[in-house]
């Protein structure tokens, strides 16, 4: 009887301590702006904007095209901007930032991470001390500043508030939370930064994309040195205007080349890449409209 008694105490003690500890958090993708999507609630215009959760952290990354659509969609969602980590900025592309109007109103001190990009509104980036050359055969009220150049030569911003911190390089932001920074050497957005949001999981990288207009494989050649394993990629891909060949090309090196497992493209990706991607991969095409929330084990 009192052995009986003891395995029905040590039963329990063991049922407690697996109680005590908790359950391994779910990485979840909650789109908040594009043109697709299947709910009447929200309102669907050209852009991009995802609620990524990782561990406990809420980062915003991009906020859409228009601050009052993207207002309203937050809102529908439920979504409190209050409750912020950090907020990434892709690009300088207003399909992808004019929503941080309402995001500062609202949350005034949090960090935001945007590329590096001299006039790219967020401020803060010097210009190099070559950029003005001095001829002094021209007069004083013909020279820049008079001839002096200020201490202090600097792009200005378009945000009274913000506290953006420019991104130059690679770089992990919290543990096992990275953003990747490309270059787009592609003609129409020629030596335009760009960041990706990385994030470290068992199985490879989460990535999200704005636009990817460095191209996909470079963006996905760039994260291989946080891990080069790619569990998903999230967001656009710049494949609205691709011709079919350069997609199916694109698809089969994503599975043979880069060894990426799943896909979730939204925004700039394209309906012609949508059913192309799908048809490559299955089950393992994960659609992500305007709404979706998508969970990751």
């Amino acid at each position: 009887m009192r052995i009986h008694v003891l395995r029905i105490i040590s039963i329990l003690l063991v049922l407690l301590c697996l109680a005590a500890v908790p359950c391994p958090a779910q990485d979840k993708v909650t789109i908040l702006y594009d043109a697709f999507g299947e709910s009447k609630e929200l309102t669907k215009d050209w852009g991009f904007s995802a609620l990524v959760e990782h561990h406990g952290k809420r980062i915003l990354f991009d906020t859409g095209n228009d601050a009052a659509i993207f207002e309203h969609n937050v809102k529908a969602l439920g979504v409190d901007l209050t409750k912020l980590d950090f907020v990434v900025i892709s690009h300088r592309h207003a399909d992808h930032t004019t929503g941080l109007r309402y995001v500062l109103k609202v949350n005034p001190g949090v960090t935001v991470y945007v590329p590096a990009d001299g006039g790219n509104g967020f401020g803060g980036a010097d210009f190099p001390k070559a950029f003005l050359k001095d001829d002094d055969s021209l007069p004083a009220n013909m020279k820049y500043f008079g001839g002096t150049t200020p201490e202090h030569f600097a792009w200005g911003k378009l945000y009274d508030t913000g506290n953006f911190v420019l991104v130059s390089q690679t770089m992990e932001v919290s543990p096992g939370i990275s953003l990747v920074r490309t270059v787009s050497q592609k003609k129409g957005t020629l030596e335009l930064p760009e960041l990706t949001l990385a994030i470290k999981r068992p199985n490879g990288l989460l990535l999200v994309d704005g636009c990817s207009h460095a191209g996909l494989e470079a963006i996905l050649e760039a994260a291989s040195a946080v891990d080069p394993r790619t569990e998903i990629v999230f967001g656009g891909l710049h494949l609205v205007t691709a011709p079919v060949e350069e997609i199916d090309v694109l698809a089969e090196n994503l599975k043979t080349k880069w060894k990426v497992q799943k896909i979730a493209p939204g925004h700039c990706t394209g309906e012609l890449a949508f059913a192309r991607l799908k048809k490559a991969y299955g089950e393992n095409y994960l659609y992500a409209g305007l709404g979706t929330a998508v969970a990751l084990e």
